[in-house]
């Protein structure tokens, strides 16, 4: 036996064909001629196609583990390398630059899938806390109803494209230093589909489908907030030849209220109080999601202090409960007084002790989340 064909591409004897083609690939990429024209290199090169072409050919392997040479003129093998397109597959060269194909070759389907959609829906801060359901006016492509989506008009019929016989794609032999190389590409005339429609249908000019409105119902389940993306399966764009429709994706965008902010599933709001109420105690009418409520004002409440409201907040999206409905206080000091008043707060000062306060100093100036943290703690 001249020549070790396993030895050439570097595998067992007993390596199965993936394992061949495989080591024949990477071989091929590090020695082609367009990357290494090195005189040597060529002729390693056609050993590495030589060696191929028998190992990947179950009767030629068969005839060379028997100890023939099936390359060989008296081997009863095909012509060595340059025997035109025999000699190897072209395929697997380009298989070893570019990869395997990624599609199966053949007509392209005129039926594809539709594009995905996505409209903006705005809601009120009450709709995203308990959920609500709206109707949608979609404008999108749907399948044509004059031809159903075949795209041909009524009464005719897509018919097979003389040019590529329904393949898809048409076929070209060049000389290279390859040898006789077949190389195909789509078809101009049919754009590679197999067939061709001589009389598009006059509504959809044969895409198969039209723009229409359409009018939706779209459940919001409670607890979504701005940007939440609500998918609607199949109620997208129609694919070109009537195919499946694709996905429609409803992106919630809530209105901003009036008195609550939203922060997580917590709501936040502030009520402001006069002096004599934070220091005597009230109770203050608040319209919550729920209803009207009385804020209970403890006497002695200072300014920046919060009184929480469990579950009153925004109902949790994913599990049970709600958030909490928390209000800050503002306690406002007045700014004009007449005599009297003025009079009043002086013999309460004195009261007090308080004409003169040292006051109390404390370094830095104490921060929202500071003056949250104290007042859940009690300080």
């Amino acid at each position: 036996m001249a020549t070790d064909y396993y030895a050439v591409l570097g595998v067992r004897r007993d390596a199965g064909q993936d394992e061949i083609k495989k080591a024949f690939r990477r071989l091929a990429r590090e020695l082609h001629p367009d990357v290494n024209p090195d005189p040597k290199t060529q002729e390693r090169f056609k050993e590495i196609n030589a060696a191929y072409e028998v190992l990947s050919d179950p009767q030629k392997r068969q005839v060379y583990d028997l100890g023939g040479d099936p390359l060989s003129p008296n081997g009863g093998g095909a012509g060595g390398f340059g025997a035109g397109a025999a000699g190897f597959g072209f395929s697997d060269i380009m298989d070893a630059f570019f990869g395997a194909a990624s599609g199966q070759r053949g007509p392209r389907s005129r039926t594809r899938r539709g594009q995905d959609a996505m409209i903006r829906l705005e809601i009120t801060l009450e709709e995203a806390a308990f959920g609500t359901t709206k109707e949608l006016q979609v404008d999108t492509a749907v399948t044509c109803t004059t031809c159903n989506g075949e795209g041909a008009a009524p009464g005719t019929s897509a018919q097979t494209c003389d040019m590529c016989r329904g393949k898809g794609e048409v076929s070209q032999v060049t000389r290279s230093f390859l040898g006789q190389v077949m190389t195909s590409r789509p078809c101009p005339q049919c754009q590679g589909f197999g067939t061709v429609v001589p009389t598009p249908c006059p509504e959809c000019a044969g895409d198969g489908r039209v723009r229409a409105r359409r009018t939706l119902t779209v459940k919001i389940p409670a607890g979504v907030d701005n940007g939440t993306r609500i998918q609607l399966a199949g109620e997208g764009e129609v694919g070109p030849g009537g195919g499946p429709a694709g996905d429609l994706y409803v992106e919630i965008a809530e209105t901003a209220h009036q008195v609550f902010q939203r922060r997580g599933d917590d709501l936040h709001c502030t009520v402001t109080i006069p002096m004599t109420a934070a220091a005597l105690g009230t109770q203050v009418p608040l319209q919550t999601l729920d209803g009207l409520e009385e804020v209970d004002i403890r006497p002695g409440t200072q300014s920046g202090q919060s009184i929480p409201l469990h579950g009153r907040g925004i109902t949790h999206l994913r599990g049970g409960g709600r958030g909490d409905l928390i209000v800050h206080v503002e306690v406002q000091t007045p700014t004009k007084l007449d005599p009297e008043q003025e009079e009043l707060l002086r013999r309460l000062s004195m009261l007090r002790g308080e004409e003169r306060p040292s006051g109390q100093f404390a370094p830095g100036q104490q921060g929202l989340f500071s003056r949250l943290k104290d007042a859940f703690n009690g300080r």
